[in-house]
Parts: C-alpha cells; structure tokens; sequence
C-alpha cells in the first residue's frame, strides 16, 4: 500500500482499508499523499497494540523465544544413564567396559562447562557435541541390549539367574528409555536451543498442549521431563499415548523403540519362566 488518495480522505476509515493496516500498520507515512487524521489514529492505535508487551502472552510459549530450559534435568537423566552403563555386567558391555561411559562423561562435563545453566545457545560445535553424546549412548545401549538378547537366546551368563537377569534386564531396559528421549529431545523443531529461539513453527511432536493451550500454564514449553515421559510410555504401551508422532524419523524412532523393547520383555519373561520353572 502507499499513501491515502487524496481525492477520497474519507476512505481511510473504511473497512477494506482496515484490512490492509493489519498488515502495515505504518503503511503511508512516506507516500506521496497526506494522511487523513482518522486513519493515523487508527494506525497508531494498531501500533500500540503491536507493540503491547503484554500482547506477546496470546503467542504460546512454545512458538516464541523463551530462556530456554534448564540443564539440570537432563543432567540428571544423563548422570543416571552412566551409571547405569558402569553397573551392567562386563559380559553386556561395549569393551573396554569402561571406554564409552568415560566418552560421554567427557562430552557431559564440556556441554555444562560452556552451557551451565540454560539450553538457549545456538552453536555448531555444541550441537556436535550433544548429538556425539547421544550417538555414544545408543551404541553402548544396543551393545548391551543386542548382547543380552544373545544371552537369553542361548542361556549364557548373565541370564542364568533369575534376580540377576531382572536387574540387568531391568538397567538395560531404563537405558533404552533415557537414550530415545535424549534423542526425541535433541531433534524436535531442531533441538532445544533451536526451541528456546523460536526457529522452527513446526513441531516433531504434538503434546496435549499444544491442542488445549487453555488447559497448559501460559508459559508451558515442551522440555526433557516431557520427551522421558514420551519414551518412557512408547517403551511400555508400543505405541504412542497421549503424545504423537508427526513428522516421519519421528514415527520410524518410536517404531524402532517399541520393537527393541518388545524383543527384550518377549525374551526376558519367556527366560525368566523358563528359569522359574
């Protein structure tokens, strides 16, 4: 739009030329033509309005730029699976049992030193180095759970015992779960730091809500309890709850992880039963 006709001050008010300053709010203040008092004042108004701060509140909190979350919680998830690693028996680690734990505790300790507090920097190298951590995880975790399905197979140790094939069953289990929710975490609308800047519109993953925005706090935002929680029940109901898969690696991973973990409860019960009996 340029400028007000000269010729018909009048129109500035009317409701076709309303419609063009939502768009342009300042439309015309360099065009050729005067502007008639009635529709500066309905610009300026419109202006105000734009540049309410309060206004910014009507945008969900996970379609605008935010603080980013904490990097407590998923410290704490990433603590966890170390330790978990470090327990399993040397028969269902990735050798030398100690080499890929050491790997992640590495790549942990520089991730907090650079980022201590909140996930909000966009940086090549650190993206690199979240997706490496995670990448050594998985490798660890497939280790142990493609050797532990071997065990059971074949009835090797450390399978032979019932309470000792629970536990590490049960600790490979938990770590299946804390490395698809880092994974889910680190690739959602491109990662946390890319959520917290607002750069992507387009979720991976649609939360309950994102649909009932009315039902969430105002400034609700998807963080790392929320994709634990999602990987946690894809591992146990194999197959989406409340939470659902949008885009397509999002569905083949939650594919990929109801089947590992169905392949390792199949294996463990029918194992265990045989055990038992």
């Amino acid at each position: 739009m340029g400028g007000v006709s000269e010729t018909n001050p009048a129109a500035a008010g009317g409701p076709d030329h309303d419609e063009g300053l939502a768009a342009s709010p300042v439309a015309g203040a360099s065009g050729a033509g005067p502007i008639a008092p009635g529709a500066l004042q309905v610009r300026l108004s419109r202006l105000e309005r734009l540049l309410d701060p309060d206004r910014l509140g009507e945008i969900p909190a996970w379609l605008r730029r935010t603080s980013g979350e904490h990097r407590l919680p998923v410290g704490l998830a990433i603590v966890a699976l170390i330790a978990l690693q470090m327990k399993v028996p040397a028969s269902l680690a990735f050798k030398p049992w100690y080499l890929l734990p050491a790997i992640e505790a590495a790549l942990f300790i520089v991730l907090t030193v650079v980022s201590p507090w909140r996930i909000n920097r966009e940086s090549t190298l650190l993206r690199a180095i979240g997706l490496g951590l995670v990448s050594v995880a998985s490798v660890a975790t497939l280790w142990s759970a493609a050797r532990l399905a071997y065990g059971l197979i074949h009835g090797t140790p450390p399978t032979d015992k019932a309470i000792e094939l629970l536990l590490n069953a049960g600790a490979v289990w938990l770590t299946n779960v804390i490395v698809f929710a880092l994974w889910y975490w680190e690739f959602d609308r491109g990662g946390p730091a890319a959520r917290a800047n607002a750069r992507k519109p387009h979720p991976d993953f649609l939360f309950p809500q994102m649909t009932a925005p009315e039902l969430a706090p105002r400034d609700w935002e998807p963080t790392f309890v929320d994709y634990l929680y999602l990987s946690f029940t894809n591992t146990t109901a194999f197959s989406p709850t409340d939470v659902m898969p949008l885009s397509r690696w999002a569905k083949l991973a939650m594919f990929f992880q109801s089947a590992v973990s169905l392949v390792l409860v199949a294996l463990v019960v029918a194992r265990a039963v045989n055990i038992l009996g």
